[in-house]
């Protein structure tokens, strides 16, 4: 693993950070709240109090503060001394965008992909963890990787719509910087492209689809079909009156159509729903059921 300077990575990715964070917003549709650069109301005043001090306005926050939130809430989570270069940026501004435990499953996941960690994605960065990360051999891959997870998780968020392109801009900016430090080349210069801020929490996943629905028309049908069993029964005990054994054979005839209709078109709509289902749970690194 590169040996690096802490006190320069932390403070060269902040600097980054604090690019795509902007300035003060406050969004109603951002789960943030009233934020400024990066640090929410919330946060300031849990970091205030800590310090026995008064709450008051984020848009009062000095830069020793803000930097000290960083460095203890987000880089020291992260434990950014021990990872390599352009990892450690990547995995700091996921942990501001979206919390640490969603970033470092991330890498968690990543790391998987690579057949390097067997452990549970469980976003602590753990000493299994940093084992796994011992044993990269090319950062710029398993970087590649962090954003991929990153983008899927943020497509299946119900705010995409209105921050996708924001957060678009955001992650193709922190992976190229992560991936030419990883390299050790300076990197490109990034700028605020407006949403890339908003902070973007599973809380704001998009629902599940709904299999109950499924399984409601299959067992519609095979009701359907039930129905027409019987009445098949009594259209041959009738079968001497030709009218009513003739009108009764439509009905079954119908009911055994609608039946197939029913049962097909739920089984299709569960397997259409059991896919779209889990591929959103594995975007938002939620274990899938068998």
């Amino acid at each position: 693993m590169q040996v690096i300077d802490p006190a320069t990575e932390f403070d060269r990715s902040l600097t980054k950070v604090l690019v795509h964070e902007g300035g003060y917003s406050n969004h109603k549709q951002d789960p943030g709240g009233a934020t400024m650069r990066g640090v929410t109301q919330r946060v300031y005043d849990e970091f205030r109090l800590s310090q026995g001090l008064g709450t008051q306005s984020v848009k009062q926050i000095a830069d020793a503060e803000l930097k000290l939130i960083y460095r203890k809430k987000y880089w020291n989570e992260i434990k950014g001394d021990k990872l390599a270069s352009g990892v450690s940026y990547v995995v700091f501004d996921g942990a501001v965008n979206s919390g640490v435990a969603q970033s470092v499953k991330w890498l968690q996941r990543a790391l998987q992909e690579l057949g390097l960690y067997q452990g549970a994605i469980d976003g602590n960065l753990g000493q299994g963890t940093l084992l796994a990360l011992s044993g990269v051999n090319d950062n710029d891959s398993l970087i590649a990787r962090v954003c991929a997870r990153r983008m899927a998780f943020l497509k299946a968020l119900r705010t995409f719509g209105t921050f996708g392109k924001g957060w678009t801009a955001r992650v193709a900016g922190v992976r190229a910087v992560g991936q030419a430090w990883a390299s050790g080349s300076v990197g490109p210069e990034i700028s605020y492209v407006a949403g890339g801020d908003a902070k973007a929490f599973l809380s704001d996943a998009k629902a599940a689809p709904v299999l109950a629905v499924a399984d409601g028309a299959t067992g519609s049908g095979i009701g359907s079909g039930g129905l027409a069993a019987t009445l098949q029964q009594v259209q041959d005990q009738l079968s001497p009156l030709s009218y009513s054994s003739a009108l009764i054979g439509k009905v079954v005839g119908g009911l055994i159509i609608l039946g197939a209709v029913l049962t097909i078109g739920g089984l299709a709509y569960r397997w259409y729903a059991k896919r779209k289902k889990d591929r959103l749970l594995d975007a938002l690194d939620i274990p899938v059921e068998a």
